[in-house]
């Protein structure tokens, strides 16, 4: 398995876990190099300075005919076993030099500097008579009326030593420091994700049977809160459209029990016995009746299920406003007249509209419908253009809504009127509001001084 996917699909706890000890190892590890390779050149630094105030000493020795580097100890030159001094002739050859290293030169004559060169560091792996590798520093001098050279010199064993229990000390503590950070973090990260943990664990309790549930927020303002409130924003959402599908189921059962009892019973009457021709068909009609009432039932259902899930199907054209509200009113001309009052239609010249045509009609019709239902009076029919829309009224001269119901005036199965039950689903108003919203627009109604108002309001562009 490729190592990247690998990781991925560890617990998000380990892998930030992972992440954060990998750079604090990082980290840990610069910090170490850094202090190893600083002191190492601290102490490099002091031995140096230590050669040279030595070579000093051993310069104004050789000065001095009488006294030699075995005498040193008797101020001070060679007090410790790992220092050394000696001086060669040019040669190679031991001139003079401190006890340690008395039996063989340490250094060869091709590595000796010459006469007036810069004093020179050396490091060696090993010089005979001492352990270990050895820093020297070698001088050029004149004296006694010849070239020699001064060379001193110590064993660097203490300053590995020093550099092996530095590392060791690093080492150590950096693992220590990186297991106890490790752990701290493992326990942090499991701190921070518990909201989320309680959020999950509650959330696997919700269920329909608890929809007022909600999630825990931590009182915090960070990510993690921000979560909860998101979340419990979306059990609000779903707990109301939940309340709004089992009460449209509720009412849209209620309101097919009434055609389908009414349908059932013309049946049974009809299979009881022999009937004359005029009781058969009157029955048949009413079944009709009812069976047409229960497919447009059916399909002002459908309409307000396709717009609340924004399903429903819009097929655009432009056409003239004066000419779409002509034609409503010469559809209901006849059904008006028959109650004895008319429609008529004010408008301005040269109005257009770029909408689905029959969905405009349908919910024009629906409000004119609802008009000769529950109004009175003449119907007008007009538009207006406010701020480059378009609203499209449906006025009457009756008593207007009342008050208490125009907050739910579209609002499915809601009548104006309760006892007209028998007249309408209360699914018209809820089907202009439906078609509205699917061109961006919206439904409103109003009491005028002169009646009742209802309009729709398609926005610019429209």
């Amino acid at each position: 398995m490729h190592p990247g996917r690998a990781f991925r699909r560890l617990p998000i706890r380990l892998r930030v876990n992972l992440a954060f000890a990998l750079v604090l190892a990082v980290v840990l590890a610069g910090t170490g190099a850094f202090l190893d390779l600083r002191f190492a050149a601290e102490m490099k630094s002091a031995i140096d300075q230590s050669l040279r105030s030595r070579a000093g000493d051993v310069i104004a020795l050789v000065g001095q005919a009488d006294s030699g580097l075995r005498q040193a100890g008797a101020v001070g030159l060679s007090t410790r076993a790992r220092d050394f001094a000696q001086v060669l002739a040019p040669t190679g050859q031991i001139v003079d030099s401190s006890p340690q290293t008395a039996g063989h030169a340490v250094l060869s004559a091709s590595r000796l500097p010459r006469p007036n060169a810069p004093g020179t560091f050396i490091e060696q792996a090993a010089v005979a008579g001492l352990v270990g590798r050895v820093r020297m520093l070698a001088v050029p001098v004149h004296a006694q009326g010849r070239n020699l050279v001064v060379v001193v010199g110590t064993t660097l064993s203490d300053r590995d030593r020093a550099l092996s229990n530095l590392r060791t000390l690093l080492l150590i503590g950096g693992a220590g420091a990186l297991a106890l950070s490790a752990l701290a973090g493992f326990l942090a990260i499991g701190r921070a994700l518990r909201p989320i943990e309680l959020m999950r664990r509650r959330a696997d309790e919700i269920g329909a049977a608890e929809p007022g549930s909600r999630l825990p927020v931590p009182p915090t303002r960070d990510e993690v809160a921000r979560l909860g409130g998101t979340l419990n924003s979306m059990l609000d959402r779903l707990e109301d459209a939940l309340r709004r599908e089992r009460t449209f189921v509720s009412d849209a059962s209620h309101e097919l029990r009434g055609p389908l009892t009414i349908l059932k019973a013309e049946l049974e009457l009809a299979l009881r016995g022999p009937l004359d021709r005029g009781v058969l068909e009157h029955t048949v009609r009413s079944a009709a009746e009812e069976t047409d009432r229960l497919v447009q039932l059916a399909e002002d259902l459908l309409v307000i299920a396709r717009g609340e899930h924004d399903h429903l199907p819009l097929t655009r054209s432009r056409f003239d406003t004066s000419e779409l509200l002509g034609g409503i009113r010469d559809r209901f001309a006849t059904q008006a007249s028959a109650l004895g009052r008319r429609i008529h239609v004010s408008t301005p010249e040269n109005g257009r509209l770029n909408a689905d045509r029959a969905r405009i009609e349908q919910a024009l019709g629906n409000m004119v419908e609802n008009a000769l239902r529950y109004g009175d009076g003449d119907i007008t029919l007009w538009a207006s253009s406010p701020a480059g829309g378009v609203q499209l009224h449906v006025s009457d001269a009756g008593p207007g809504f009342d008050p208490a119901f125009l907050p739910h005036a579209f609002r499915r199965f809601t009548r104006a009127d309760a006892s007209r039950s028998t007249e309408g689903t209360g699914l018209g108003l809820a089907i202009v509001a439906t078609i509205a919203a699917a061109h961006q627009g919206s439904a409103h109604a109003a009491n005028r001084l002169g009646g009742a108002d209802v309009w729709i309001s398609l926005p610019p562009g429209e």
